[in-house]
Formats: C-alpha cells, structure tokens, sequence
C-alpha cells in the first residue's frame, strides 16, 4: 500500500508540474487548420484521381448483338463485337480514354502453340480494327498470352509436362505483330515469361512498328485474387496431371518483394515503355518501392477479385459502393501508379464527372 501510495502522490504533483509548465503554451502548428473545409482541403490534396488514369478491361466474344453477365462481377459483361464497339464509344465519351482486351476463344480453336492469337482474321485482330474504325482516339492494348487460346489454360505452351518459356516467346512475338497490324497501340504481355520484352521489342522493329509501346506485366504474382477473370474467360489451368496445376513456376511468388525490384529492372532494360503491377491494393507495397526505383509510368491492375470483393461488401450493405471504389482507386494512385486496370473505369469515370 505504501508503494502504491507513495506512486500515486508522484504522479499527481506530476500533473500539478504539468499544469503550471503549459497551461499557457500555445501550439503554433495545427494540421486540423489545412482540413477545416472542403475548399482549403482541396487546396491541399496531394493525389488527384481522373478519369485519364483509367484503363478498361474488356471481354470480348464471338456472335452478334449479345451480351453475358459475369456473375462474379457484377456490371461486368462478355460482349459481341458489336457491343463491344458501343462499349467503348460510351467508355470514350465518359473520359475513358484506354481498353485493355481479352478474348473469350471457343474452344475447338485452343491448342498448344496458341495460333489461333496471331490469325490476322481472328476475333482479337477484328476487334482492334473495329474499335480504331469508331473510336480513332481510343488507346488500344491487347492482353498478350496465350492462356484464352491455350488447351491447357497456360500462358505459355506445354513441353514434357512444363512451361517451355522460348518457345512461348516465339508466339508471344507473332500475336504482338499480328496486334499490332490490326492497329493496336500498345502491346500488354502478361504472360511473365523471361525474355520476352526484348523478343517483343525486336519483333515489333524488325517489322515496322517502331511507334507501338510496350506495357509489360513486370511484376505479375501468382495470385489467388483471379479466380473471377478466370471463369469469365474459361483461361484456368486444366486439371491434368501432365500439366502444372498452377501457374507458380512463372508467376511471381506473393511472400517476395527484392524479386519484383528485379524484375522490374529487366524488363526497362529490354525496352518495356510502362511497367505493369497486379495485383493492386493487396500489393501497394511494391507500387512504392517500384516507384521509387524507376522513371517510366507504372500501371497497377485493380483485379477482378478485388473488385468482386469491394461489390459483394457494398451489396451487403457493408460499404458505400461509391465512396468505396473513389477511395481504392485514389489509394493505388497514392501509392505511386500512373495508370490503374480497373473494372469500375466505367462507374468510376461517371462519379468523377459528377
């Protein structure tokens, strides 16, 4: 009793002590000042998101005038050309000024070599044609791999039960120029193969398209944060026992950050013009460390589970949808990306005009 008496009485002169040092101090730095209303507190923002920031994915398919909703995303569809076309002309209107597409490919046209990417008649080639035709001023990336024409579901092609990586890189080269033919801005692989900037760059020089960028998927981990993207394409690997079951022997692992400083560096020094992230909010942490090792624009890929995830909170009534994905999108900007992949570019785009 006597410890805790004799603590307690020191403690209250303390106090006393206190009282008498400060009671007139005055504080002279208050950061609530730059906060105290919406005007000064725009005054003072430090990351302004646009609608210039966003880029669309877009899943396109084969037939005429129809369109398939993506039940784990919801307000995300599967598209006819011809819709997809639409899609992009409203897209464009809103400031959208970037798509990013991927082909939903039947599949008897699959197969191991993925050909069916550089047939200069093929669904991916026609749709780049038709939205240059209605929408000149639309910046078009094609998603380069192979998995959405592989049988296997892989982004490279399978050799004695592994991804063979030059060879992969040998057709990922023939779809960039075949993209790039059709009018394609910027090439997107994403297939994280070693090497294939550089093979892409050379193919896209040697045959002419010395204007068309590069976007590469530098650090792409092996996520479990795709599994919506993957059954809206029907792109997942094929459980069979010839073949990996996953896609970890090429895609980064997610407990390694050195490794995505490193990868990235390879890629700038084979010619990559934009330097992909994905994916997004669970990965800020890489986006800054990124930033501040490299010059070139970063991307960062807001991916479909993420966007699934922020759809099911707010349909649940366990987040404002709006304020929501300002938010996220605000915060992936923040950290240091100059582009961000987004489903909710269209939603988004239509709050920001707001």
């Amino acid at each position: 009793m006597k410890y805790n008496s004799f603590y307690a009485k020191l403690y209250l002169n303390l106090q006393s002590i206190n009282q008498i040092l400060f009671q007139n101090m005055i504080i002279y730095s208050r950061n609530r000042r730059l906060r105290t209303n919406a005007a000064i507190r725009a005054l003072v923002q430090e990351t302004t998101l646009t609608t210039s920031d966003f880029v669309m994915p877009i899943f396109v398919m084969e037939g005429i005038n129809r369109q398939e909703p993506i039940s784990s995303m919801p307000g995300i569809f599967r598209r006819t050309l011809d819709l997809t076309v639409k899609e992009c002309q409203e897209l464009f209107s809103l400031g959208v000024k970037a798509v990013n597409l991927y082909m939903k490919v039947s599949e008897d046209l699959k197969d191991n070599t993925g050909k069916e990417s550089w047939n200069p008649n093929g669904l991916m080639q026609n749709t780049i044609k038709a939205i240059k035709d209605a929408v000149p001023g639309m910046v078009i990336m094609p998603d380069v791999a192979l998995d959405p024409y592989s049988m296997y579901g892989h982004d490279g092609i399978v050799t004695n039960g592994k991804i063979d990586n030059d060879a992969t890189n040998e057709s990922l080269v023939k779809m960039s120029v075949s993209c790039a033919e059709a009018g394609a801005d910027i090439i997107a692989p994403s297939d994280m193969m070693d090497g294939r900037v550089a093979a892409i760059r050379t193919g896209l020089e040697e045959n002419g398209f010395t204007d068309v960028g590069i976007l590469s998927y530098a650090a792409k981990y092996a996520s479990s944060f795709y599994g919506p993207f993957r059954s809206a394409l029907d792109s997942a690997p094929v459980d069979n026992q010839d073949v990996p079951k996953d896609k970890k022997t090429y895609q980064m692992d997610f407990h390694n950050s050195r490794e995505a400083i490193d990868e990235v560096l390879k890629d700038v020094a084979e010619g990559a013009d934009i330097i992909m992230i994905k994916p997004g909010m669970p990965y800020l942490d890489i986006v800054a460390k990124v930033r501040e090792a490299i010059d070139l624009p970063i991307a960062v890929y807001n991916v479909s589970g993420e966007y699934a995830m922020l759809k099911a909170a707010a349909q649940n009534g366990w987040l404002d949808n709006d304020k929501a994905i300002i938010e996220s999108l605000t915060c992936i900007k923040r950290a240091g990306a100059d582009m961000i992949f987004t489903y909710a570019a269209k939603e988004a785009a239509i709050l920001l005009n707001q």
